[in-house]
């Protein structure tokens, strides 16, 4: 049922609980003095703990294993015993974290109780953590592209070292995704994954949501960093981090230990640091808005998260698994793309990215009727938020042009579009179009249009 420590200076106590313990099926180990507890604890972490306050023989009181303990080891619900019991010892004890206090002589069926809650809310945190650990373990890396096959291949690079690692691309590309990706491939998969979101958490909340607090009357809060002890933190937008707390950043990462809002003792942590910014972090620096020393200590493996543009092949796939991802999680229907509307959302321009694309999904899939596949009219319509009907609009630049004019500036367009649609694969867009290959390279010519690698993937451009 569980393992339990029990710490008591008196050798019948501590055999009387062991046995009231066993005969109710948990396992049971127990120590004498405080040195015996603590090296009970650090060969095997018990499932909960009952610990007397006064320990004859011992450097360290019951509190003082107490405080240890919640600093190495916060999920273990701690249970205090004493036959010198008094108010001030209670509420001292419950402050510092201990989950229940219990006077001598005991009541069994009390015991029994307090040890059964506790052993409950030991096993709801486990499953929490099981849970945060599981949605890290999900992250999958959806794609196909050259773009998208490059990113992973660096992911992989670093995913079972210990190295900082700074993922850089717009909002909404995927960063937290490949940061996951990291996570959950790697040797602290079985840690946990806490998210720091810099630009959400209010500047003077800031020190105590990372480091935690400590104070008479709440006693010890956790912050972010000790939560993801052994484990990765990840600072979304790490440039939206106030320059006061960047500067205390800096210490955690020098010095790995940290000092709570409102405490005095170190708290040591084994973290891994990933972070990400949509921004140019140079001319932040330049600015004065963030610090040097804090970008060359996050920046140590700088990997580029692609756009959505720079991955257009990827579209289709995307669409696709998050139409079974919706149909899974929200009971939406599963739909398929008609051959038009792959292609059309292979032509759309998507400022948001992925978490765009992913929306325009759901809205789709929430709005539309029927089970049968999902066409080009369903899409909304940029300008409006709405349907197009299938009627055809153009665009300033091209109705102020004459024809010959207009022509040469639509096929360019409609080519350049169509090329960065195939991720730059020439004979696939030779196909698509109904040219032979020769055809579209003299037509690619004698329009201006070249293609260049950018971000792992071949994309067209105007040549100067």
């Amino acid at each position: 049922m569980g393992d339990i420590l029990i710490t008591d200076d008196e050798a019948d106590i501590r055999s009387l609980i062991s046995d009231i313990l066993e005969d109710e099926g948990y396992t049971c180990r127990t120590a004498g003095t405080a040195e015996a507890c603590m090296a009970a604890l650090a060969e095997e972490p018990p499932a909960a703990m009952i610990l007397d306050i006064w320990l004859k023989d011992s450097d360290m009181d019951g509190i003082d294993i107490l405080k240890s303990v919640r600093r190495s080891h916060p999920d273990i619900p701690i249970i205090i015993i004493s036959g010198h019991g008094n108010i001030e010892i209670a509420v001292a004890a419950i402050k510092q974290g201990a989950y229940d206090y219990i006077e001598k002589p005991f009541n069994i069926d009390q015991l029994m109780v307090v040890i059964t809650r506790a052993m409950e809310t030991a096993r709801l945190r486990q499953e929490n953590s099981e849970l945060r650990r599981k949605d890290a373990a999900s992250a999958e890396m959806i794609g196909q592209s050259a773009a998208y096959k490059m990113l992973v291949g660096h992911l992989k690079k670093v995913m079972n070292s210990n190295s900082r690692v700074m993922l850089t691309g717009p909002a909404g590309a995927g960063k937290e995704v490949a940061a996951r990706y990291i996570h959950a491939k790697s040797s602290r998969a079985h840690a946990p994954f806490v998210t720091i979101s810099s630009a959400s958490i209010e500047p003077e909340r800031m020190e105590t949501v990372l480091f935690g607090r400590e104070s008479p009357e709440k006693g010890i809060e956790q912050g972010m960093l000790e939560q993801a002890h052994e484990g990765v933190i990840y600072f979304d937008e790490i440039a939206d981090m106030p320059l006061g707390t960047q500067s205390k950043i800096l210490r955690v990462l020098v010095e790995q230990a940290f000092t709570r809002v409102g405490g005095t003792e170190k708290i040591r942590v084994d973290l891994r640091v990933i972070s990400s910014t949509n921004r140019e972090l140079t001319q932040e620096i330049r600015a004065g808005r963030f610090r040097e020393e804090l970008y060359h200590r996050l920046n140590v493996v700088p990997i580029a998260v692609p756009s959505l543009e720079e991955r257009r092949d990827d579209i289709p796939v995307l669409a696709n698994h998050f139409i079974s991802a919706l149909n899974k999680v929200q009971g939406l229907p599963l739909r398929a793309l008609s051959d038009e509307t792959s292609a059309l959302l292979q032509t759309m321009r998507w400022p948001g990215n992925v978490r765009q694309l992913r929306n325009v999904i759901e809205r789709v899939l929430i709005l539309g009727d029927g089970t049968g596949p999902i066409e080009p009219s369903e899409l909304p319509n940029p300008s409006d938020g709405g349907t197009d009907g299938g009627e055809m609009t153009l665009s300033g630049s091209l109705a102020s042009l004459p024809l010959r004019d207009a022509r040469e500036l639509f096929e360019r367009q409609y080519l350049m579009t169509q090329i960065n649609r195939f991720g730059g694969n020439i004979s696939r867009t030779a196909n698509f179009v109904g040219m032979e290959r020769s055809a579209l390279h003299r037509k690619l010519k004698s329009l201006g249009v070249v293609t260049t690698t950018r971000g792992g993937a071949r994309v067209a451009r105007v040549d100067d």
